[in-house]
């Protein structure tokens, strides 16, 4: 980090707090040439670890995309999708880890993604579940008014 008083490039790290719901990382900064003071703001890298091993950076329009598909022909605003991926971008980065399995990203997109649309619930459940049949759709349609039911 360069001090912005004196541009020297060694600075020590006084302070760092998570801010923006763990998205990013405040640091102050002393300059070990001037003792300037100064406070940088990071962004924190979400990591997915996919099935096969390989991790890739979190990604909220990929989140979208994948979302709009189940979303295709229904009435879902494009403000909605972005609620919740961010929601969903929220609830990954509270578990505290900067690496997250796939596999929590779709169960954290389940929910949100029922209170907004049913129809295309079903659809991304279809794909993330690996439903094999109608009955796979009638089991979940079930589970889904018991949900209903009990809340």
């Amino acid at each position: 980090m360069y001090c912005p008083f004196c541009h020297n490039e060694q600075s020590r790290v006084i302070d760092s707090r998570m801010v923006d719901a763990g998205s990013a990382i405040r640091r102050r900064r002393e300059c070990v040439a001037c003792r300037g003071r100064f406070t940088t703001v990071e962004k924190a890298v979400l990591l997915v670890v996919k099935r096969n091993g390989i991790t890739e950076p979190f990604s909220r329009e990929k989140l979208i995309r994948g979302v709009r598909r189940a979303c295709q022909g229904r009435d879902v605003p494009d403000d909605a999708l972005k609620r919740l991926a961010q929601e969903v971008e929220e609830t990954v980065r509270g578990h505290g880890s900067s690496q997250v399995n796939a596999n929590a990203i779709g169960l954290a997109i389940l929910d949100p993604l029922r209170e907004l649309d049913e129809v295309a619930y079903l659809r991304f459940a279809s794909v993330y579940k690996s439903f094999e049949s109608a009955d796979d759709f009638e089991s979940e349609i079930r589970l889904m008014r018991r949900r209903d039911r009990d809340n």
